[in-house]
């Protein structure tokens, strides 16, 4: 008994160090250096969630940290109007659109393709929670070359103690104000949305974007 539980004590011991040891995900940002885009064409999102207001909301997000990470952004609404005047009223159709005709009409140096995969407030009994998870990449417009893809998810509930050491009765209280409120607001993912969108496009992070040209650090990553 004493010599088997010792092995299995071993093993744990080895499975630990190999998952604590684990590689960090490396990304090519060969294509990316090669490309060294300066603006950056920003398609409606496309939704797969079921809140209607998740493209636009996603949308509405994406222009600061892009432009912080120094890349010049072409205005979201002079985009969306562009296309309207041209029959493309949705993400869908948006996304088809050939980047060879992209770069012409726009004159962009790469265009961010972004999916809405997860948007909007779960109830539970005790508690609610409001998630927002979305997928991008970077496309060169020129070849139509994939210069980078990344992923971000926030949510509500982050570093929140959900019990906080309240009853039963508190938690029910606590839930159904929750729900209240978030009925009350037209889009409680909105700020959420915020969140994930920084996470998603912010430069300097491990797998994340380069820094643009407009950034004093760029060429450092």
């Amino acid at each position: 008994m004493m010599r088997s539980l010792l092995k299995l004590f071993a093993g744990l011991l080895v499975a630990s160090f190999v998952v604590g040891c684990a590689p960090t995900k490396t990304v090519d940002y060969s294509a990316f250096k090669q490309a060294h885009p300066r603006s950056i064409l920003v398609l409606p999102p496309l939704n797969e969630s079921p809140d209607v207001k998740a493209s636009y909301s996603m949308l509405s997000q994406v222009t600061m940290p892009l432009a912080e990470a120094g890349y010049y952004v072409l205005p979201v609404a002079l985009v969306d109007e562009t296309f309207r005047q041209n029959g493309l009223t949705t993400p869908g159709d948006i996304h088809q659109v050939s980047t060879a005709k992209l770069k012409e009409i726009f004159g962009a140096d790469a265009a961010l393709y972004i999916t809405v995969k997860d948007y909007g407030t779960r109830y539970m009994v005790i508690s609610s929670e409001t998630i927002v998870t979305v997928n991008a990449k970077l496309v060169d417009l020129k070849s139509g070359t994939t210069l980078w893809t990344g992923s971000a998810s926030a949510s509500s509930e982050e570093g929140k103690n959900n019990n906080n050491g309240a009853g039963l009765v508190g938690l029910l209280i606590s839930a159904a104000v929750k729900q209240i409120v978030s009925s009350a607001v037209d889009d409680a993912g909105y700020p959420i949305a915020g969140v994930a969108g920084s996470r998603l496009l912010s430069a300097g992070k491990p797998a994340g974007l380069l820094y643009g040209p407009r950034s004093p650090k760029y060429g450092t990553d």
